[in-house]
């Protein structure tokens, strides 16, 4: 008797085993990945050897990110539209920048976090590179409206940040506007949140309830991760409005790129990130699944399944890194002085 009973309970524990392992090679055949728990493994996605990530640079870049000083008002930092605080976005509609200029294209601060692993950055993946992202939004006139001569001639006349700098790259280096926009960039891309999703496809079955997966099961099920894969699950281009007409779509005048694609926002911390879509138009989560549902996949998507669906979202709510707001070095007689005019 008690060898059958143990006989059951190895079977009984090969099927759930089994079945989870099911799961996980499905969620990866449809080209969804996980954050790696292990850093070393993090750090070969993440880091680029010709510029690696150091602690000095991490710590600049943070202080860079939070400066008000790097827009022209001295009001206006990364953290203002990709506040940190906030899930990385902004939570407006549409994001407002320089003088309270609403976006002119009524396009939505996209989260900050995780987008490391974006393949392309801006709305119309105009640039596959962070430093990169990071030059446009300080030039903006929409947005920090800083030329790149006044962000230098501000960094410079600060002689607490030159010194960081030579600590970060050695004494020879040339404080310009790309290397003030590629350290913020350095901060950016250790802004990484690991899930109990990631713990789940890294070995833990017990990380998801039996609701999530079968919140997973649907999403899988519905075609979702024909946008929304990679270990984003977003951030690569893509066609939209395939299956139907956006019901927005008239908010703004943004419609792509040159072909139309669209970057597909990532899903992980989606809870902490509305409005939705391109341009903000959607507060719901529910609403917005449904409204993917019969935009891109032409499928009517039930209460019941959108529910089911949100259920697996929210799982992929991250492990923020801690982040204290740094006490930024002060400014000095020869500092530009702050210009708020339009």
């Amino acid at each position: 008797m008690q060898i059958s009973k143990a006989l059951s309970l190895c079977v009984l524990s090969a099927t759930v085993l089994f079945g989870a392992n099911n799961l996980v090679d499905k969620v990866k055949q449809n080209g969804i990945s996980a954050i790696p728990n292990s850093n070393y493994e993090l750090l070969k996605i993440i880091d680029d050897p010709k510029d690696p990530i150091t602690d000095a640079k991490v710590e600049l870049g943070k202080k860079l990110f939070f400066d008000p000083r790097m827009s022209r008002s001295s009001l206006i930092s990364c953290n203002t539209c990709h506040n940190l605080g906030l899930g990385g976005a902004d939570g407006v509609s549409a994001a407002i920048g320089h003088g309270w200029t609403v976006n002119p294209h009524h396009l939505n601060s996209p989260t900050v976090y995780n987008s490391a692993f974006f393949k392309a950055q801006f709305w119309d993946g105009r640039s596959p590179h962070l430093a990169d992202q990071a030059q446009g939004p300080v030039q903006a006139g929409p947005e920090m409206a800083a030329p790149p001569k006044l962000v230098e001639e501000r960094i410079n006349s600060i002689p607490e940040y030159v010194e960081e700098f030579k600590v970060a790259y050695g004494d020879s280096v040339k404080v310009n506007f790309e290397k003030i926009t590629a350290t913020i960039a350095i901060f950016e891309k250790v802004l990484v949140t690991p899930s109990k999703f990631d713990d789940f496809l890294n070995g833990n079955d017990n990380a998801l309830s039996k609701a999530e997966k079968e919140g997973l099961e649907v999403f899988l099920d519905k075609g979702c991760a024909a946008c929304h894969n990679g270990i984003a699950l977003g951030g690569t281009m893509q066609p939209f409005e395939v299956a139907g007409k956006y019901k927005f779509a008239k908010v703004g005048d943004f419609k792509g790129d040159a072909n139309g694609m669209v970057k597909t926002p990532t899903l992980r911390n989606i809870t902490e990130t509305a409005p939705y879509f391109h341009n903000g138009a959607i507060w719901s989560l529910k609403d917005a699944i449904k409204e993917m549902g019969s935009t891109q996949l032409g499928i009517a998507i039930t209460d019941a399944e959108s529910a089911k669906m949100e259920t697996f979202l929210k799982t992929l709510k991250g492990r923020k890194p801690a982040i204290s707001y740094p006490q930024l070095p002060e400014s000095t007689a020869k500092t530009p002085v702050p210009d708020a005019k339009l």
